[in-house]
């Protein structure tokens, strides 16, 4: 199997890797799977013997010309996802803050009236592209406003934030690595000039720019929210509509009783991890599952594994809204537990109130859906929908 094989279904080689002894090694992502979830929830658990430097492995290096144009703006500096520690620590102290339930609360209008503009916006054309249409635009409005970005900078930023993504994780022509690069050297210098605007102000940047007072630190951790901040929630609000709609039942379930919304959003949540996993690093020699890992060893913690495996969840491969919940492992676990999860949830929330509410009648439309080739953030390329 390819790499984009792997990324586009990797469910087959979880389930292999589940059944097998010990751990399995993937060379596809050149890494020993960790897919059960009680081996999951214990590498996550001990980020002393599994170090998050090198969480996000990049699969292509971007060439000289466009890490030159890089270097021409702030960032590089290490951020919260990949650091252990003290460090880990300093850089969640603002994001833990920012996020805290307070300051969801006080978003939950401005989440609610964007998600009704957009719903709006195309609500009499009686057909959509669900994810061009709405699975991106929210996200990317609700962290922009909680950054305190002007909101005419937002669609640009989440688009370079995409770029930034892409010089990682796409292979390009030169040519087009260089013109990434400019939009992601374009993103640091805004964010750079936005932090030093805004210390004062009650937002996400505020407290990140009061938190940490290296610029290149502030502006790469700024750079990671942006991306993150929305990422996730974009993948949950192509999955979760996809499988209500791809078995009708669930859907009128949801039409019948609303109140089931939080539960579908957990068990998308559960079926169709938005980030399949991280990387973690082996920092001694250990022995995990029976299998023995030497220091410097790399293990890929898959969280959409963990999701599917059958000693903890009942017919695991069935998407099942009135499911008993159990605690999956799709937002992380421990102190890398995803501190954006509660707006997350809220917003996938509000937006299944408001679907079932406004447009009852929903239905798959055409062609097959193909899952984008990815592991950090499953979603379907395009949702084609109509009502």
């Amino acid at each position: 199997m390819d790499r984009e094989a792997l990324y586009r279904d990797p469910y087959p080689v979880y389930a292999r890797a589940r059944a097998a002894p010990g751990l399995t090694f993937s060379d596809e992502l050149d890494a020993w799977l960790v897919a059960r979830y009680a081996d999951v929830r214990e590498v996550l658990s001990r980020p002393g013997d599994f170090s998050s430097q090198g969480a996000l492995r990049p699969d292509v290096l971007p060439g000289p010309r466009a890490v030159a144009e890089l270097a021409s703006a702030p960032g590089g500096a290490p951020v919260v996802l990949s650091t252990d520690g003290a460090a880990h620590a300093r850089y969640r102290k603002p994001l833990t803050r920012g996020l805290s339930p307070a300051r969801v609360t006080a978003a939950l209008p401005f989440v609610r009236a964007t998600a009704a503009d957009l719903i709006a916006s195309f609500a009499r054309a009686g057909q959509a592209e669900w994810m061009a249409a709405y699975a991106r635009p929210l996200p990317a409005a609700v962290i922009g406003h909680l950054l305190g970005l002007d909101p005419a900078d937002v669609p640009g930023a989440v688009r370079a934030g995409h770029r930034a993504e892409e010089l990682l994780f796409t292979p390009m022509p030169e040519d087009e690595q260089v013109a990434a690069a400019r939009e992601v050297a374009a993103l640091r210098h805004l964010l750079d000039r936005h932090a030093r605007a805004s210390p004062a102000e009650d937002t996400l940047a505020g407290d990140l720019a009061r938190a940490l007072t290296d610029r290149n630190e502030i502006v790469s951790n700024t750079e990671n929210l942006l991306l993150a901040g929305h990422l996730t929630t974009t993948a949950l609000l192509g999955t979760v509509v996809h499988h209500l709609l791809r078995d009708r039942r669930q859907w009128e379930l949801l039409c019948a009783r609303p109140g089931l919304a939080p539960a579908a959003v957990e068990e998308a949540a559960r079926y169709e991890a938005p980030v399949q996993g991280f990387r973690r690093t082996v920092t001694r020699p250990l022995t995990l599952s029976g299998t023995k890992l030497a220091a410097g060893e790399t293990v890929f913690v898959s969280f959409g594994s963990a999701g599917r495996d059958a000693t903890v969840f009942d017919r695991p491969d069935t998407f099942d809204i009135t499911r008993e919940p159990v605690r999956h492992l799709s937002f992380g676990h421990g102190v890398h537990g995803c501190p954006g999860a509660l707006l997350a949830r809220e917003q996938i929330t509000i937006t299944l109130e408001l679907l079932v509410r406004e447009l009852p009648g929903l239905r798959l439309a055409g062609e097959d859906v193909t899952m984008a080739a990815t592991l950090i953030h499953r979603a379907p390329e395009r949702l084609h929908l109509a009502w």
